[in-house]
C-alpha cells in the first residue's frame, strides 16, 4: 500500500508534467518544505485541530499565497484541510524523486572528514555522472569520525573508500587466514 506522501507527491506531480510546470513547481516544493523544515512550530499550528479550519488556510494563503503557484496553494490547503499537512515532506521526497526519475538526475550524497576541494568535487561529480549515466547532483556532509577517505551513496548503492572500511577489511582478512 502506498503512503499519503508518497500517493499525494505523485498526484501533485502527475498534475505538474500535465500542465509543463515540474521545474516551477519543483523549486517551489523544496521552498516550502524547507520553511516547514526550519518552522515545525508553524507545521504543528497547521495540524492543531483547536484552530479553526478557515483560520489555518488563510495562514497557509498569508504565508505562501504569492510565492508559489495556485496548484501547490491549493494542494497544501488540501493536506491541511484533511488533517495531513504533515505527509508535506514525504509528498516532496516523491516529488522529487520523479522529478529526479524524468530528468535523469541522481543524487549522492558525499560524506568525508572535511570539505572537498572545488577540483576534488568536480573530478568526483564527472566520475559519479560517468558511472551512474546520470546528472549527479551532490550533497557533501562532514562527519569527523570519518578518519580518511570518503563514502559515497548514489541511488541506493554505497562506495565506501574510507580509512575505516579499509581498516575493517583488514581486519576481516587477518581474522579469516
Amino acid at each position: 500500500m502506498m503512503d499519503t506522501g508518497r500517493l499525494y507527491g505523485d498526484s501533485l506531480y502527475d498534475l505538474a508534467a500535465e500542465e509543463k510546470l515540474t521545474e516551477t513547481l519543483m523549486g517551489q516544493v523544496e521552498m516550502v518544505a524547507e520553511v516547514l523544515k526550519e518552522n515545525p512550530e508553524y507545521l504543528t499550528l497547521l495540524s492543531e485541530p483547536s484552530v479553526a479550519k478557515a483560520e489555518r488556510l488563510s495562514l497557509i494563503d498569508e504565508a505562501f499565497g504569492e510565492q508559489v503557484h495556485p496548484y501547490l496553494l491549493n494542494f497544501f490547503k488540501i493536506l491541511c484541510s484533511e488533517g495531513i499537512v504533515r505527509s508535506f515532506s514525504g509528498c516532496s521526497r516523491e516529488f522529487r524523486r520523479r522529478y529526479n526519475e524524468d530528468h535523469n538526475i541522481a543524487e549522492a550524497l558525499i560524506v568525508t572528514a572535511v570539505a572537498l576541494k572545488e577540483e576534488q568535487r568536480e573530478a568526483l561529480k564527472a566520475r559519479l555522472e560517468k558511472i551512474s549515466g546520470k546528472t549527479v547532483i551532490m550533497k557533501e556532509k562532514q562527519e569527523p569520525q570519518v578518519l580518511g577517505g570518503i563514502r559515497v551513496e548514489l541511488e541506493g548503492i554505497a562506495l565506501d573508500g574510507t580509512l575505516e572500511n579499509r581498516l575493517d577489511n583488514l581486519r576481516k582478512q587477518i581474522t579469516e587466514n
